[in-house]
């Protein structure tokens, strides 16, 4: 099979987590060109995959001026910068595969699956999750019936407290007008998966959600707004960021503070950059905790709760149908099936599946079935098409506007535009 050739838009944390799939199977994946506002990370692409200089861009802009010089585009930009790139990337003749969300306009989103129709090009979203070994293999019990006809889903995602304060309080993902509400930028991975185990449309949504705790009136007595301004409590605060970023193996956290992975420049960054704040004394907006509640059709119920205060970062959930309940955990990657009246429940204890912590093995199964939508075309279709990611996208935009108005939300209220 003759490799398919990607330029990378993007080349941030994710995009060269996905892009790395092109080191290990250089047969069926290579990275030809990279386009990023950012030199540095422009450098460090070039570098890695041996691109040539001419094909190094300083925008997508500069990229699309020029005639197409890849199959394929990974666009793994911040939520607000997916649909200029992914519309014109469409309307060249790429085939995309873009990271979630796929943006913070449902009016966007639906475009996009539009334009990907009229372009004739394959058009995958990173929801990673459904590549997991965990997840396919909770939906093949499902799909073989193990607990009869599926009636309820209550699924959580347990954020982690330490991963709330660096990603969305601290973070890049701290406010709405700047990336996307909570429901979206970090759980419309859940709204997928859902739909997903679902397997029918989703008729109405009602969700309750706050931020009730990362508040300047929750903060210590004396606490300053820069944790190395003299914080009393800097002993005892989980949230103290020296402690944090400072670590030698400080990991993906550490790497976010700064582009030089020094201990100098990082303690320099953390004199007052954002990730050097209290917690308490940011200018995040997004929730720390929400619950939604969606109903579907042939009568399908489910319930969704996201909270920052959980020690760990994973997803739990328990599915009940007409024959037995499966329950499930993420972290230890642990699948129990109990049927009712056998008095007996079946385990199944999965293998680590290797890869990012918390996408359960997803990132690069996910680039290789993108590798195959675009080397078979017409004959397999993604898993994550844009298609098959509306919906799903619809589910969270309904759940932050019945937040936010206080009211059930029928997904109907989107159908003009969907259907249109």
């Amino acid at each position: 099979m003759k490799p398919i050739t990607v330029t990378l838009i993007g080349a941030g944390m994710r995009g060269m987590i996905y892009t790395g799939y092109a080191l290990a199977k250089p047969h069926e994946l290579q990275i030809v060109a990279v386009a990023d506002p950012d030199e540095g990370k422009r450098e460090l692409c070039r570098e890695r995959y041996g691109i040539a200089p001419s094909r190094c861009y300083g925008s997508w802009d500069e990229l699309f001026a020029g005639p197409r010089v890849s199959d394929a585009v990974f666009i793994c930009t911040q939520d607000r910068d997916h649909y200029e790139p992914t519309m014109k990337a469409l309307q060249a003749g790429y085939h995309v595969l873009l990271e979630k969300p796929m943006s913070p306009s449902w009016e966007e989103c639906v475009a996009m699956a539009r334009q990907a129709e009229l372009s004739d090009r394959v058009f995958a979203i990173c929801h990673v999750l459904r590549y997991s070994p965990f997840f396919q293999t909770i939906k093949g019990l499902l799909d073989e019936g193990r607990i009869g006809r599926l009636m309820s889903i209550q699924h959580n995602e347990n954020v982690g407290y330490w991963h709330q304060a660096h990603s969305y309080v601290r973070g890049k993902w701290r406010r709405a007008d700047e990336a996307s509400p909570m429901i979206l930028a970090k759980s419309c991975h859940d709204m997928d998966i859902i739909q997903w185990l679902a397997g029918t449309e989703c008729l109405s949504v009602a969700s309750y959600g706050h931020l009730s705790h990362f508040r300047p009136e929750d903060a210590p007595p004396g606490a300053p707004r820069y944790c190395m301004d003299g914080c009393p409590v800097e002993d005892s605060c989980v949230y103290y960021a020296p402690n944090i970023y400072l670590k030698e193996d400080g990991g993906w956290k550490a790497a976010s503070v700064c582009e030089d992975p020094s201990y100098e420049a990082r303690y320099a960054a953390l004199r007052h950059g954002p990730y050097g704040r209290c917690v308490y004394y940011c200018d995040n907006d997004v929730v720390d905790h929400q619950v939604v509640s969606l109903s579907f059709a042939e009568d399908i119920t489910a319930v969704f709760t996201m909270s920052a205060f959980t020690k760990d970062s994973s997803r739990t959930l328990k599915l009940m149908g007409t024959r037995g309940e499966l329950r499930a955990t993420m972290e230890s990657n642990e699948i129990e099936v109990t049927l009712f009246g056998s008095g007996k429940t079946e385990k199944t204890t999965l293998t680590d599946p290797g890869g990012h912590v918390g996408h359960g093995g997803g990132d690069l199964r996910l680039v290789r079935d993108f590798i195959r939508s675009v080397s078979q075309a017409g004959e397999h279709t993604s898993a994550t098409s844009a298609a098959a990611s509306v919906q799903s996208h619809l589910m969270a935009f309904a759940a932050e506007r019945s937040r936010l108005e206080q009211r059930m939300v029928q997904l109907r209220e989107y159908a003009t535009v969907n259907n249109a």
